[in-house]
């Protein structure tokens, strides 16, 4: 290629050459001094902008919507009322539904009993533990069987520890048709295991005088049956004035409890969901992230209240830090996967 050798060309070929130097020096300059810059552990990058947001304070209410239908006969759980040890009565069901609470077992605690009842308009359908087994408070101990009609909603595990224990307010809405109506809660809101009804004892002999004709042993009662396992679910009864019709869908309004003033926070910026969680505070000139534990309450689904951990004054970064995952003692590699 012949050589260009104007002026001007010899200035635009060193030019070209030049500048082709200085970017791969630069090039070099960057990947050098960005490998070894070190960071800081818990700041951010130099120029990040956290999302933060300040507790604030609101009337809370947890609601749940749940769709069920119109069942007949439904089964439901019965609970211990405190801890301590369970003692079975020797009831057999009946085929008529009782006509008062009735006594069917009983939790002792120390030397305090505390009767385990079934509900007028039900009857016995199973015990769910052994007889002696050690109880506690709010677990399900005899299953009953509600005679006539009653709406049964699924509840999925996800909303397990929002419904769980019991609902304050129930409201119902058959699907093109009555509603909204008061619709009252039966026993808990709980799966329940498969329920056994005992034998009964045989009952005692009495020889008979000698020369005296034996009597043919009386057939053996086939023995009664139990209720089978359930899901996690809510049962209920509509007022007597509201036309049911047996597998009619129903929409359902739960509320399980509320808070006057509660300290809340957005979702977003809490770890966990019940009974103990997580949150990043922002602190200082730099916003170090600090994560403090708190106690958790109620929420919406948008909001969660604050019981314990905060004075209401912080800075809380969003999102949530993260919790720790993988199986436990798994120290090497917290996220749980492959090293």
């Amino acid at each position: 290629m012949e050589r260009v050798r104007s002026g001007a060309g010899e200035v635009g070929v060193r030019f070209l050459r030049t500048g082709a130097a200085v970017a791969a020096v630069a090039v070099v300059a960057g990947c050098t001094s960005g490998g070894g810059e070190a960071q800081t552990p818990g700041l951010e990058a130099r120029g990040t902008v956290l999302t933060t947001v300040k507790p604030t304070r609101q009337d809370l209410t947890n609601r749940i919507a749940l769709t069920g239908k119109v069942s007949i006969d439904p089964v439901f759980g019965i609970v211990a009322p405190i801890d301590g040890e369970l003692r079975y009565l020797d009831r057999q069901p009946t085929s008529s539904p009782v006509r008062h609470l009735t006594w069917v077992a009983t939790v002792w605690d120390d030397d305090q009993a505390h009767r385990v009842q079934i509900p007028k308009g039900s009857t016995l359908a199973g015990q769910l533990l052994d007889d002696h087994a050690q109880v506690t408070e709010g677990m399900p101990v005899i299953s009953a069987k509600h005679s006539g009609y009653a709406i049964v909603a699924d509840i999925d595990s996800s909303l397990a520890y929002r419904i769980s224990g019991s609902a304050k307010s129930v409201q119902g809405q058959i699907k093109n048709g009555p509603g909204p109506f008061k619709c009252t809660p039966l026993g808990t809101i709980a799966a329940l295991p498969a329920g056994t009804i005992p034998a009964p004892p045989p009952a005692p002999t009495t020889p008979a005088p000698s020369g005296a004709p034996v009597a043919e042993p009386e057939p053996e009662q086939p023995p009664a049956q139990g209720s089978d396992a359930t899901g996690l679910r809510l049962v209920c009864t509509a007022p007597d004035d509201v036309n049911l019709i047996n597998g009619a869908d129903v929409t359902l309004d739960v509320v399980t409890d509320k808070a006057s003033k509660a300290m809340v926070l957005p979702v977003e910026a809490v770890a966990g969901t019940q009974g103990r969680g997580k949150v990043d505070v922002v602190v200082g000139a730099e916003r170090v992230r600090k994560t403090v534990d708190v106690d958790l309450g109620l929420t919406d689904g948008k909001v969660i209240q604050i019981k314990k951990g905060l004075t209401g004054s912080e800075e809380i970064a969003i999102p949530a830090p993260n919790l720790p995952a993988g199986p436990a003692g798994d120290a090497g590699n917290p996220s749980g996967g492959p090293g």
